[in-house]
């Protein structure tokens, strides 16, 4: 049986990630393609309860260091008990943020930097990476007026110059690799912001899409 495809969407606060990876998973499962749509921080049981800790609190709760080092434990677990073995009965995995989110959040928005954050990343992961990420783009203002005050919104009270960072951050990591990732502007409507996914999934994975 062949491995499954794993698939990320990654972006700033409001970018509509959880929106689009819930539609692109609905549409693929529709196509008979069995998917799991999954997240982080969580996705596993053990990192669900991670989570908690990295999106409630207060806004200095955590050194960037401890804020990594809990991404990576949740991330671990996630790996390990859920995409791995969905991937490997041929299951198509699509997450809603994955490891550029620490790189994005971390190494760029509390600027740890990228070498310690790669040197986590290849301790915890190794060569594992997804076939494909997805960065929805929009500008700062326009993601924050979109996001959702709610119980987990300890990221989205951060200041504009963290959420700029975090912007330019994942740009940076597009432009560095261009293979794996494809940039998606997220200003326009929901249906069209679908149909760029669509194009971009079917040219690069050979999805069974419409």
């Amino acid at each position: 049986m062949a491995p499954g495809k794993f698939i990320t969407l990654e972006g700033g606060e409001g970018a509509g990630k959880s929106t689009q990876a819930k539609l692109l998973g609905r549409n693929l499962s529709q196509a008979g393609q069995p998917t799991l749509v999954t997240r982080e921080p969580g996705g596993a049981p053990g990192a669900e309860e991670i989570r908690g800790l990295l999106v409630t609190g207060a806004v200095g709760r955590w050194d960037p260091m401890t804020e990594a080092l809990l991404h990576y434990a949740a991330r671990h677990e996630h790996v390990a008990k859920t995409i791995k073995p969905a991937l490997e009965t041929g299951t198509w995995v699509i997450s809603d943020r994955f490891a550029d989110s620490t790189m994005a959040y971390q190494g760029y928005g509390h600027e740890l930097g990228r070498q310690v954050v790669e040197a986590l990343n290849e301790r915890v992961l190794g060569p594992f990476a997804p076939d494909l990420t997805l960065i929805l783009d929009l500008p700062v203002d326009d993601g924050l007026k979109r996001a959702v005050a709610g119980p987990e919104d300890r990221y989205e009270r951060m200041g504009r110059d963290f959420h700029q960072r975090l912007r330019d951050g994942f740009l940076d990591i597009a432009g560095r690799e261009p293979g794996r990732c494809a940039v998606i502007d997220a200003r326009a409507a929901v249906d069209e912001v679908q149909a760029a996914i669509h194009a971009v999934v079917r040219q690069r994975l050979d999805a069974p899409l419409p």
